[in-house]
């Protein structure tokens, strides 16, 4: 029997479980959980974006720079964080097939930082924010989302 790990994760928590079950049956239990505080981009950095003047002589245009989202910058940068150790797992060789269900905006930052290695374990990804449900939950929610993808 192979070893699946199921990844549950958002911008801001992410659940490792095992699978002892099957995906139609899944049976999770945790293996780690990690958290980061993140509070909103007004409380990490300035008010407005920056100016600056447009470059011609006694010109009184101005450009505005595009304000940074420091959250989801540290959302990104989690979700980088969480698919390197995911495959750090997998080069050490812990798990046979992987299973990640996580909001599309997190997919997609978790999809941008998996290496080949990684994406060649990935038995299905699921776009659903399942981090803050009780495991019961999850295993009920993954099993419906894998059943119907297999319609």
């Amino acid at each position: 029997m192979s070893q699946i790990w199921v990844a549950v994760a958002d911008g801001r928590k992410a659940l490792l479980f095992e699978n002892a079950g099957s995906m139609l049956k899944p049976d999770l239990n945790v293996i780690s959980v990690d958290e980061i505080d993140n509070p909103p981009t007004r409380a990490q950095g300035p008010d407005r974006a920056g100016r600056m003047n447009d470059g011609r002589a006694g010109g009184v245009r101005k450009s505005a720079f595009e304000a940074k989202d420091f959250h989801q910058l540290a959302e990104d940068r989690f979700a980088a964080k969480f698919a390197a150790a995911l495959d750090k797992a997998a080069a050490n060789g812990a798990f046979d097939r992987l299973v990640i269900a996580a909001p599309p905006s997190t997919l997609g930052a978790l999809r941008e930082a998996f290496t080949p290695r990684l994406r060649s374990k990935i038995a299905f990804e699921a776009d659903v924010d399942l981090v803050n449900h009780p495991v019961s939950e999850i295993e009920k929610r993954l099993a419906a989302a894998y059943d119907n993808r297999r319609a």
